[in-house]
């Protein structure tokens, strides 16, 4: 009968309402069709042209000199399991909408939770990974509120006992922020299970629900009141992406919803203990968002606050708007909400062994914090440190790379300077590219042997980004071994000097910038095999015998 029931609301068509119910917000079951027809509506707002970045950073500048800002972030984490916390299900962002839903994620009757033990070994990595201390005895609790995408009425969540505590977070500010290293406390980090989603229709009486979402393992990271800037809490929450990315946990893709961020943001007057009243900000779907997003805050309630009106400074909850560049009121809040939290009586506590915590310890891969301390220590500069580690498989690849090749600073300019500017290019990611690590090494070492020429061998990259092959395989299709023959070198040299006599008798009468010229008529000549070595060497001797 459930199952019946669930299948018919899967499945009913759209249909319109009377107009005795038109004044009413309705919540229905959408369709693809519908989702999409209701999508194409919505056009993107652009920033208005008189904002700049330049007016924010000094606005914000201007109030920091008075008041401090207390920031905190509440980090949902979508994990990337097979199924979903409670139920078999899988999971697939865009999938058509209520095609990813049993009995359990829709909280019918008689459905029982299942938990999926990848998301307490999910939770054990990143709570290592984040410093905390385990809970080696945790329990699920639910949660009890009211929301159409909330099938159950309550969420399946950790309250007073999650699995883990009391870690921090080390991050390295970007050069052009100032730099410095920065280390921010975690609170905790629980498991929980995602609710639907609402999809609402503008000026119409009703909003759509998807429930593919409900029941995808989340994990929350709350962090401590310890960022003071728009851009430590963005280069926080950049962090906590790569780690998650570094350990496999979730994709961390903040366009899909894997990664979102609540920002709680106050100011207090210079030296009060006391913290100010926090304000909610939400709808931040970029970490450049969440910049400008906290900025605006800081300086809207410091503006208040030196008018005489911090009474109008109230706990509420915000949205970002990105065309408006600016916070409006979302909902307001009297006070702290009673979600009347009680254990989960449908699922056992948590009980983690010494033995299952030290596996997963052992497991962990090096994470970013430890990988750019290991750059540094190679004699990179912190940009070359920060650019690298900044994505798990560009340090991959660099890694890889290095393995085979002695010099290190070499490689790390071939992968931040051709081999990144192909990929913005073409929009594909470096294991996307045709290149192995193992040929960028062989081409390196050709490049530092003299078998090719720094030209050539930017050249054969290329060939090598776009179809792939060895290099050892092009130089000799190609003919592209290096000339390092004096005689020969020479020769080309004694070619070009006969071509161009004017230029010569330029040179001689003073005008000596145009070694460049016949430098570049040898490699010409030469196809761009000669060895720019000894054609300097060599061509400055001809033109100045």
């Amino acid at each position: 009968m459930a199952l019946t029931l669930f299948r018919g609301i899967q499945t009913r068509p759209l249909l319109p309402y009377s107009s005795a119910f038109s004044a009413r917000k309705h919540v229905i079951f959408c369709s693809m069709q519908s989702t999409q027809a209701e999508t194409s509506m919505k056009t993107k707002q652009q920033a208005p042209s008189n904002f700049t970045e330049t007016a924010r950073a000094k606005a914000v500048e201007k109030v920091l000199k008075d008041y401090e800002a207390i920031i905190g972030i509440e980090t949902h984490v979508q994990l990337s399991t097979t199924t979903k916390a409670f139920c078999s299900c899988a999971y697939n962002y865009g999938s058509q909408p209520n095609s990813c839903v049993c009995p359990v994620c829709m909280g019918l009757p008689g459905a029982l939770p299942v938990l999926n033990s990848k998301v307490i070994k999910c939770a054990v990595m990143l709570g290592l990974a984040l410093n905390c201390k385990l809970s080696m005895t945790s329990k699920f609790d639910r949660k009890q509120y009211f929301y159409p995408d909330l099938p159950k009425g309550y969420q399946i969540s950790q309250f007073d006992i999650p699995i883990a505590t009391n870690g921090y977070i080390d991050v390295d500010l970007p050069l052009e922020f100032g730099g410095g290293h920065r280390r921010f406390g975690i609170t905790r980090v629980h498991m929980e299970e995602d609710a639907g989603k609402l999809l609402h229709t503008g000026n119409r009486s009703y909003s759509q629900v998807d429930l593919n979402r409900a029941g995808v393992p989340l994990l929350e990271i709350v962090s401590e009141p310890d960022m003071r800037t728009g851009i430590e809490a963005a280069e926080y929450a950049a962090e906590l992406q790569r780690v998650v990315r570094y350990l496999g946990v979730s994709n961390g893709n903040m366009q899909e919803g894997s990664l979102r961020c609540d920002v709680n943001v106050s100011i207090r007057p210079i030296g009060q203990e006391q913290f100010g009243t926090k304000v909610e900000i939400k709808n931040l779907n970029s970490f450049s968002a969440m910049s400008r997003a906290i900025d605006f805050e800081i300086a809207r309630q410091a503006e208040l606050y030196n008018q005489g009106k911090d009474d109008e400074v109230v706990q509420e909850t915000r949205l970002w708007e990105e065309g408006s560049q600016k916070t409006v009121t979302m909902r307001k809040k009297e006070g702290l909400a009673d979600y009347r939290y009680f254990p989960e009586p449908d699922l056992p506590e948590v009980i983690l062994t010494e033995e299952y915590v030290n596996d997963i310890r052992d497991s962990l891969p090096e994470l970013p914090e430890m990988k750019r301390r290991r750059y540094e220590e190679m004699g990179l500069t912190m940009q070359d440190v920060l650019f690298l580690a900044n994505d798990v498989q560009v340090a991959e690849f660099f890694d890889a790379t290095i393995a085979k090749v002695s010099d290190i600073k070499l490689a790390a300019n071939w992968i931040m300077g051709d081999i990144a500017a192909y990929m913005k290019n073409e929009k594909l990611s470096i294991n996307e590219i045709k290149l192995s690590p193992e040929e960028l090494s062989e081409l390196i070492a050709s490049i530092k042997s003299g078998t090719i020429s720094g030209k050539i061998g930017k050249e054969i990259l290329l060939e090598l980004m776009k179809k792939g092959g060895t290099v050892k395989g092009l130089i000799e299709e190609k003919d592209l071994v290096q000339i390092v023959d004096p005689a020969e070198i020479e020769k080309i040299i004694d070619k070009v000097i006969a071509n161009n006599p004017k230029q010569l008798e330029q040179y001689r009468g003073g005008k000596t910038k145009l070694q460049g010229f016949f430098a570049g008529q040898v490699m010409k000549e030469s196809k761009g095999k000669a060895n720019p070595g000894l054609v300097n060497k060599i061509l400055l001797e001809k033109l100045n015998a």
